[in-house]
């Protein structure tokens, strides 16, 4: 565990490896000598120097000055890692700093310093392998570098060797050229890496930027679906309400309709036990004398006192003004059944609660179209612009391609050539969405066009324009045209609504598919400077209509 702290704290920053004759700067961070001088050479074109570490800044190229005591400790740690030790040392084993070739020994400080005062030989990092630094076939010393064979060799490699003749370098001065060649393209490997990182940069930017925008965007969709939580809950308050209202009210006068028919019903049925009762007496001139609340009866029974006869026909009379009076109790009847049960079935106006119902939910989708920022555009075909084969419905939003010429009068803004048709209003700001269904049949061209398109002549199609932007849709195929650009697209020609969007100050123009899920079909881009006008192109039978 210590050995690998002591590691951490040996690598280079830059590098990321042990530290190769290690440099320091004023600030205290140690660096490669190479890996500094790389640095600084790549900080020079913009005149400004600083640490790569704590970014401390100088006026002017600071000098590297050698750290001795780093190159040390890296020694020893390199020795202590590859377990090379001192040869002599034999009692207590010391890590090696150096080995000799020449002698195939290594050597601690104390045993080089005196290996120095003795003989001049090579020395190297302190390593246990004495044959990768032994020439193979003579077993010397590998002193010299073949540039033309990239060999390290001996110096008999040369004198009788495969190398003879050949042009060769100290290995200390070809190591310098290659370290020099490594920098140059470390120098080119820079700039790459900094166009990378600019790259990489802007896509982490890009990304960031995304993931912002998406949280907004869902903060405002769940904000507006709350407040159309809201709105639903106060339509549905509405139409509860108004169902209420007219509950209580129409039964608040059926329960008065009950208590007068109730009140009637009580004094027929008092009568009718009164008469029950007088058509029990046995005795004439008892009943005749009786008097009861039969109507005309009582005026009758006082005149039947004169003559009896005449009382017996004025008995009859009462009995039948008796008679008339069921006859208006039973109108009475008539009347609460028409006030009550005739009409229970009729009195709640379902229309004004379905009315109530729609404006609610009118007003629901005004207020999320105006929170999109959208304007549902209420669009009508212009007759006037219509090609003589272009059947146009009497509601104006279904344009029908015919064989049968329709008879129209002639009109300065009718296409002649194609089967083409316009709409009445062009569209020059704002934000726009509409929705067409096309009718599986034949092939038909959806899109925008300028007012200014031609009306006659091949160049006046909405397909091939540079007036006009549109989608292509057949049984076959999907395309986007504009100009002679044609795009095929990727659709599914089964599915035949489609959305368009218009934001014109932005300069785009959307066509989306209206499957599940919903897919975005092409965006044609453009500086418009004419209104634009929604037009058809329909043949072969192919209808379109726009969908309110």
């Amino acid at each position: 565990m210590a050995s690998a702290d002591l590691r951490a704290e040996l690598d280079c920053s830059i590098c990321l490896s042990l530290y190769t004759d290690p440099v320091s700067l004023r600030c205290g961070h140690d660096f490669c000598r190479s890996c500094i001088v790389s640095a600084l050479d790549a900080q020079e074109a913009a005149g400004a120097y600083s640490c790569p570490d704590c970014r401390a800044e100088y006026p002017e190229r600071p000098a590297p000055e050698k750290n001795r005591k780093l190159g040390n400790i890296v020694e020893r740690f390199l020795s202590a890692e590859t377990g090379i030790f001192c040869t002599y040392c034999t009692r207590s084993p010391v890590p090696a700093v150096r080995t000799c070739l020449q002698c195939e020994i290594s050597l601690c400080d104390d045993h080089l310093t005196a290996h120095n005062k003795m003989a001049d030989h090579i020395l190297t990092e302190p390593t246990g392998n004495f044959g990768s630094k032994k020439c193979s076939l003579h077993k010397k010393v590998l002193e010299l570098y073949c540039p033309q064979d990239a060999a390290c060799v001996c110096v008999f490699c040369c004198l009788v060797g495969e190398h003879r003749g050949h042009q060769v370098e100290l290995l200390d001065e070809a190591s310098e050229k290659k370290k020099k060649k490594l920098r140059k393209y470390l120098e080119e490997l820079n700039p790459q890496k900094a166009e990378v990182q600019r790259k990489l940069q802007n896509l982490q930017d890009r990304q960031r930027n995304l993931q912002e925008k998406a949280s907004g965007k869902r903060k405002k969709v769940r904000k507006l679906f709350m407040d159309i939580k809201e709105q639903l809950e106060m339509a549905e308050k509405k139409a509860l309400s108004e169902i209420s209202r007219q509950e209580e009210k129409i039964v608040s006068q059926i329960s008065d309709l009950i208590k007068k028919l109730e009140i009637e019903e009580d004094e027929l049925s008092r009568k009718m036990r009164h008469v029950e009762e007088m058509c029990q007496v046995t005795d004439p001139i008892r009943l005749l004398q009786e008097k009861y609340s039969g109507g005309d009866g009582e005026d009758s029974g006082g005149d039947g006192e004169d003559s009896g006869g005449d009382g017996e026909d004025t008995g009859g009379d009462g009995e039948d003004t008796g008679g008339d009076g069921e006859d208006t109790g039973g109108d009475g009847e008539d009347t609460g059944g028409d006030g009550g049960e005739g009409r229970s079935e009729e009195d709640l106006d379902e229309v004004l609660i379905s009315l109530t119902l729609l404006r609610s939910m009118r007003d629901v989708v005004t207020n999320v179209t105006s929170q999109l920022g959208l304007h549902v555009a209420d669009i009508l075909l212009d007759e006037d612009t219509a090609n003589g084969y272009v059947k146009i419905s009497e509601d104006l939003k279904t344009g029908t391609g015919t064989e049968e010429e329709q008879d129209r009068p002639e009109s300065p803004g009718r296409f002649l050539f194609y089967p083409q048709v316009l709409s009445r209003c062009g569209l020059s700001s704002g934000r726009h969405y509409w929705e067409v269904e096309w009718d599986q049949k034949g092939e038909c061209a959806i899109g925008l066009s300028y007012p200014s398109i031609e009306r006659e002549g091949l160049w006046s199609s909405i397909i091939c324009n540079d007036k006009s932007w549109c989608l292509v849709i057949s049984s076959a195929v999907c395309e986007a045209c504009h100009r002679l650009v044609i795009s095929p697209l990727s659709a599914d020609t089964t599915c035949p609504r489609i959305g368009v969007f218009l934001d014109y100050e932005a300069g785009r123009l959307s066509f989306y598919q209206l499957c599940d899920p919903i897919r975005h079909l092409h965006t044609f881009t453009a500086a418009f400077s004419e209104p634009l006008h929604v037009a058809f192109f329909v043949c072969d039978g192919a209808s379109v209509r726009i969908i309110s």
